[in-house]
């Protein structure tokens, strides 16, 4: 559990290696080992990865993991603004007790959450997408039309590729690889790291505009925030944790408990504006949610052999390679593994947040070195990662690409962030719009028949209202701060 733990994290820590690739890569080495071992190993890896994905989202702006793109939104401007062990620490604690609170639902609840989730069909999974996808209207900021053209963007990417629907090819151009679309990891790689690394190339022609990192080593005490600020938290922890354990029983769509749950505490926040300058919230939520989405996506994987994600879906395999058929009745055949995994999973929280708490001065000593010779050398690793995806150079050349297009987003004064967001959601949309579609045999009011995916549709409305009106506030409350001090300024 230890070694697994320890290896995650560092798959997960590095941009470009993610959980599933950590897993996949060590999947064979579980043949050899008894059931317990192995899938103590497996599941050691996935929990390191998903919390190591943090450190270069935080410290970099490169989203390590694709689960930890939402925390690069504030956790990099905290680190930019000399808080990058808070930072850190903010996200290790909570990712810590994220965790933990997965394993308790995954303990205590799991029958009837699995009983909630089997009900969703085509058109619950149709809602909850258009519901996500609404998500970028409050994450757009001020500029919404922006925000939702660098959104529309991103949906197109994802129309590239063979349809998962009816297996019709699209937009292929005449070649082979493209058939097989924009690999998801590569993408959010080619969107975050090579616009920094073009940033950092443009601050070492320009050398006034080189910004000095303030954090240091001797100023970090425990995990970098006060007691204080912790109670201030503690909604937040709750209100995030709920929703990653929830979005982590509906299956195909645990990517995005991070992007709901910081949507949901921005919107609900005194001050939304502040969300994305670099305050511990956001963190808070990214993390929370992501962690605890963990346990949320065990509770399908092995009541009802389900899986929610790539990962879990090797999981599933290396269970079924290992003669544990996951199921209503694997309590009743394989009830000590269950409790072995338990076991695990709060074993592997444990030594994620010792072997992250340990390496943390380390971490933000990061911050210090050099940047014009660390880009180039997280580009290549990042070039490693993207050709490790399916093996072929295409991915990497994608990534490239992507971050072309990435420079020229941010040139154009567009949001990089839609563009990932529908990217991630525009698949998940298409594939249940057009199941649910298939099966309105009686027109629109066949939705009468799905109360769920009305009560979907309508929290989305009112929270699209809810989202805009908070954005005509802000503003105002920015132009009413303008006009004081144009007044002020007069006087």
């Amino acid at each position: 559990v230890a070694a697994g733990t320890l290896i995650g994290t560092i798959f997960g820590a590095i941009p470009g290696l993610t959980a599933t690739m950590a897993v996949t890569i060590c999947l064979p080495m579980t043949f050899a080992m008894s059931d317990n071992r192995a899938i103590a190993l497996l599941m050691a890896l996935y929990i390191g990865g998903i919390s190591g994905g943090l450190v270069s989202s935080i410290l970099l702006n490169i989203p390590g993991t694709p689960a930890s793109m939402v925390t690069a939104f504030d956790g990099a401007p905290m680190a930019r603004k000399g808080e990058g062990a808070k930072a850190l620490g903010t996200g290790i604690f909570f990712s810590f007790l994220g965790t933990i609170f997965g394993l308790i639902a995954l303990m205590i609840i799991a029958p009837y959450l699995a009983a909630v989730a089997i009900k969703f069909g085509a058109f619950e999974y149709c809602a909850l997408s258009i519901f996500s996808l609404s998500l970028v209207i409050s994450l757009a900021g001020k500029d919404m039309v922006k925000g939702l053209a660098a959104a529309l963007l991103g949906v197109i990417f994802a129309t590239f590729g063979i349809s998962a629907f009816d297996s019709i090819v699209r937009y292929d151009f005449g070649s082979v690889n493209m058939q097989s679309g924009f690999q998801q990891l590569v993408v959010l790689i080619g969107l975050y790291a090579v616009p920094e690394v073009v940033a950092v190339a443009q601050k070492v022609v320009k050398p006034k505009e080189v910004i000095v990192q303030n954090t240091t080593v001797d100023k970090i005490h425990g995990l970098g925030f006060t007691w204080k600020e912790f109670k201030s938290q503690i909604v937040n922890f709750f209100i995030a944790a709920f929703i990653g354990t929830g979005i982590g029983i509906l299956p195909g769509i645990g990517g995005t408990a991070g992007i709901m749950s910081y949507t949901t505490i921005k919107n609900r926040s005194k001050t939304p504006e502040k969300f994305g300058t670099g305050i511990m919230d956001g963190v808070v939520a990214s993390e929370t949610a992501n962690n605890a989405a963990v346990g949320g996506a065990m509770i399908p994987l092995l009541t009802l052999g389900i899986p929610g994600d790539g990962i879990t879906a090797i999981l599933l395999g290396s269970l079924i390679i290992h003669g544990i058929a996951p199921g209503p009745l694997i309590f009743d055949k394989s009830g000590a593994l269950m409790y072995a995994i338990y076991l695990i999973i709060g074993l592997s929280s444990l030594f994620m947040l010792f072997f992250m708490l340990f390496g943390i001065k380390g971490f933000v000593k990061v911050l210090s070195a050099p940047q014009n010779l660390l880009m180039p050398i997280i580009l290549c690793m990042c070039c490693v990662g993207a050709f490790g995806c399916s093996n072929r150079m295409f991915d990497v050349w994608c990534l490239l690409y992507f971050g072309l297009i990435a420079v020229v987003i941010r040139a154009m004064k567009l949001p990089i962030m839609p563009v990932a967001i529908g990217f991630i959601l525009g698949p998940i949309f298409e594939k249940n719009l057009r199941r649910a579609e298939s099966f309105m045999s009686s027109g629109p009011k066949e939705l009468l028949n799905h109360p769920l995916a009305l009560v979907i549709l309508v929290v989305t409305v009112v929270m699209i209202v809810y989202s805009l009106r908070s954005n005509k506030r802000a503003a105002d409350r920015e132009a009413a701060a303008v006009e004081t001090v144009e007044a002020s300024e007069g006087e």
